[in-house]
């Protein structure tokens, strides 16, 4: 079993956000997140779109997200 649970983007976005991570802009659904001494990233999700155990695995690496972070 994966140790990443499906999940809503819309709490994805917003675990990043209490990470550190914030929006520096946004275009349609694609936000451009932007953290201090990490690479931006594209978050190109719809709120309501299920984002499953890989895709938030890679997530992840880029982000420094964890599980318990949800």
């Amino acid at each position: 079993m994966s140790r990443w649970p499906s999940t809503q983007a819309s709490r994805v976005l917003s675990a990043l956000l209490r990470l550190g991570w914030q929006i520096k802009r946004t275009t349609g659904s694609h936000k451009m997140l932007h953290r201090p001494d990490w690479p931006d990233i594209v978050f190109a999700f719809h709120d309501r779109d299920e984002i499953g155990p890989r895709m938030l695995a890679r997530l992840s690496k880029v982000t420094g997200l964890k599980p318990e972070d949800l």
